[in-house]
């Protein structure tokens, strides 16, 4: 989304290449961000949250709604009224209002308590059923293999493995090797 600055090479998205945009001319070529750090208006409603930079598509308030009912009950509290999870929730819904072709997911489920990991993920294989492109960065490696149909290592900006997920999943030398984790 252009918050790293990149010294060599080329970043393509729908073969054109988007590494001299800013972030919002990248976000109007249908990339929709998910920040780690939640990033939601803490002085506006969760509905105005949501509307702010929406486009029109799919995904309206109705389906975020449907998506995500919490939002739906807390839709006049205020951004900084909400959890952290719910924080999380909104920053997800808000991304999805831009109908994105493609969703980019930086560690969503971090520092969140086990019942709102469970629920977002429940929301996660729900938008991967509906056929949503994502690209997940997630260290919850059981939960992101879970979630995704390829994965990816990377280190220091090289790709250093590549399977398909379930593959990988019962692959306990690579997981082990790559990320740290024994499979029993």
């Amino acid at each position: 989304m252009g918050m790293t600055r990149v010294t060599r090479g080329e970043i393509l998205f729908n073969r054109k290449n988007i590494l001299p945009l800013a972030a919002h001319q990248r976000a109007r070529l249908g990339l929709g961000w998910v920040a780690q750090e939640r990033e939601v208006f803490p002085s506006l409603s969760v509905e105005e949250n949501l509307t702010v930079a929406a486009s029109p598509g799919r995904w309206d308030l109705a389906s975020v709604y449907r998506l995500f009912p919490r939002l739906d009950e807390r839709k006049r509290n205020m951004g900084n009224q909400l959890s952290g999870g719910e924080q999380q929730m909104l920053a997800m819904a808000r991304a999805l209002m831009t109908n994105p072709a493609l969703l980019l997911l930086d560690e969503p489920l971090e520092g969140l308590a086990p019942i709102i990991v469970d629920e977002l993920s429940n929301s996660l294989k729900q938008m991967k059923t509906m056929g949503i492109a994502m690209v997940l960065v997630e260290q919850h490696t059981d939960l992101a293999l879970s979630l995704t149909d390829e994965a990816l290592v990377i280190e220091r900006g090289a790709i250093v493995h590549r399977a398909r997920s379930d593959d990988f999943a019962r692959d306990s030398a690579t997981l082990e090797r790559y990320v740290g984790l024994k499979v029993s």
